[in-house]
């Protein structure tokens, strides 16, 4: 039986094993990097600073308006997108525009706005929406007054809105 020597650990070893551990680590940096710059920014507004200062006016219309009693409906059916709003005894608001933002949560590449047509006692128009979480934000043009404000979270499944 012949016996060998265990190989001995040189300096070349030494420098392929640290080579090995930085590269690595640079590489996952590098990928981590890149997917944190091409993902979502993390940006909610561009200036908190001005919205905190807003933030009081807006809760005061949003209190003004949750007094009147009115309820907004949201439909996605069939690849198109409806509005209505009634008052509180349940007849229909006249509207003069509708505009809707439909955001998601946490993503911002497939955020869109559409304007609304006229449709009956409701405003409507065909547009492509995936299934998924969705924030809804209307802006209903309301002749003589400020403008209604309807945001509400929906899930889309099988292109209906639930």
């Amino acid at each position: 039986m012949s016996s060998s020597a265990p190989r001995e650990f040189t300096g070349r070893h030494m420098l392929i094993v640290l080579a090995l551990f930085f590269g690595t680590i640079i590489a996952v940096n590098v990928t981590m990097a890149v997917y944190a710059n091409t993902s979502w920014t993390g940006l909610v507004v561009k200036n908190s600073y001005v919205a905190s200062q807003e933030f009081n006016e807006k809760a005061a219309l949003g209190r003004a308006q949750s007094a009147l009693g009115w309820r907004g409906t949201v439909t996605y059916r069939d690849g198109r997108l409806s509005y209505s709003l009634a008052n509180a005894e349940g007849a229909p608001v006249t509207l003069t525009s509708v505009k809707v933002t439909l955001r998601r949560p946490a993503y911002e590449a497939e955020d869109m706005t559409v304007e609304l047509q006229p449709h009956g006692n409701a405003f409507s128009t065909p547009v492509a929406v995936r299934d998924g979480i969705w924030i809804i934000d209307v802006e209903a043009g309301i002749s003589g007054r400020a403008p209604y404000h309807d945001i509400s979270r929906h899930h889309i499944t099988n292109g209906t809105l639930q």
